[in-house]
């Protein structure tokens, strides 16, 4: 488990950049964090290194919104949901496994159905716009994303 810590909603959006770039169809990215840690400029960091143009915007109202760039992206947000039994209605198999990435915000509120391999990443807030980011990659594919994500980190892009 690394942890990353951006000083901005910039740095913030660029991390979340970098990983888009190091994703694939099929990947999962589970956020976590409080109101206000950063969890939606991550996600519009993610689409941008997806080269998807549209203006990404939190789903909390629909659920999940769909993007497409080089592949699509799913992005749900499971705040409005009282458990993972919510996430039957939407066919959640067919993101989780489909063709595209899938970013969960909230994604606690539906651990029980989470993939079983998947890159979680626990945002928190220690200051104004200062964030920690901690990485926990959970399966192999996810080990080798945390650890090349990290290395563009320290490098610099």
């Amino acid at each position: 488990m690394e942890e990353v810590t951006v000083n901005s909603p910039a740095e913030t959006h660029r991390l979340g950049r970098l990983l888009g770039q190091l994703t694939k169809p099929g990947d999962v990215i589970c956020l976590y964090g409080e109101l206000g840690a950063g969890k939606t400029h991550l996600t519009q960091g993610v689409a941008a290194g997806l080269a998807i143009t549209a203006r990404v915007t939190s789903p909390t109202f629909t659920l999940i919104n769909e993007y497409q760039g080089r592949c699509f992206l799913y992005h749900m947000d499971a705040y409005r949901l009282s458990g993972p039994d919510d996430m039957a209605d939407l066919g959640y198999e067919e993101y989780f496994y489909g063709d595209g990435v899938t970013v969960i915000e909230w994604a606690d509120i539906i651990r029980e159905i989470l993939p079983g391999e998947r890159l979680d990443l626990q945002l928190k807030n220690v200051g104004e716009n200062k964030r920690t980011i901690k990485l926990v990659p959970v399966g192999s594919r996810y080990v080798i994303m945390a650890e090349e994500l990290l290395k563009l980190v320290h490098a610099g892009d």
